[in-house]
Parts: structure tokens; sequence; C-alpha cells
């Protein structure tokens, strides 16, 4: 059975939809994190403003995007070093932790949905 030619224009579309989808959602509880917590990274105490509050991050305390409580209580504002840099520790904990032979895979999957959104 040959395999349906894929429709390029719908995929465009339907990627583009899920782009926007994430962004919104991340807009939406980036404005409540901010507006609940005092400008300042979580770890090194530095302070934002304004004008360079755009390198000032929410951080998933359980990592996973989805898990967003009104109270705020899964989230963390952390600034950009702090940020990536707590997201290394968890991939360098996981690491350590296959070398254990407990496997700890992501959690949060960005296209579980794309096959329902294809179709």
């Amino acid at each position: 059975m040959p395999a349906k030619p894929i429709d390029e224009q719908r995929l465009d579309r339907v990627v583009a939809e899920a782009r926007r989808a994430r962004e919104e959602r991340e807009r939406g509880y980036r404005e409540r994190a901010l507006k609940l917590y005092p400008w300042v990274c979580g770890r090194c105490g530095r302070e934002f403003t304004q004008a360079n509050l755009r390198e000032l991050t929410v951080h998933h305390r359980d990592h996973d995007h989805d898990n967003n409580p009104a109270d705020g209580s899964n989230w963390e504002l952390l600034c950009l070093y702090c940020h990536d840099n707590e997201h290394q520790r968890a991939l360098d904990a996981r690491g350590d932790a296959r070398e254990r032979g407990r496997d700890e895979g992501a959690t949060h999957q960005p296209f579980a949905n794309l096959r329902q959104l294809l179709e």
C-alpha cells in the first residue's frame, strides 16, 4: 500500500498552531508569575526592572510545563543563567540515575497530540 503524500501546507499550519498555543500558554503563566513574585532571581538574588525583565524566566519546579497552578506553587523566577544552570543540574542528575539503573525520562511532551491534529 503506497504511503499517503504529506500535505506540506497543512503540516505547516499544524506546527504554527502548536507554536502559537505554546507561546500563548507561556505568556499566561509568565504574566501571572510576574504579578505574584518580586522581580528577583530566586537563586542569585539579582534584581530586575522593566528594562531587563526579559532576562527573568519562569522555572517549573517539577519540570512539567503543563503544571501551572493558580497559586504559582510550581513556579520560580530565575535569571537566564540560573535557569540554564538548574536545567543542566537536572540533566546531570538524570544521567547519574541512568548510571545507577534508574531511567527518569522527560515528562514534557510538546508533540503529544500532533497525530490528532494532523488527522
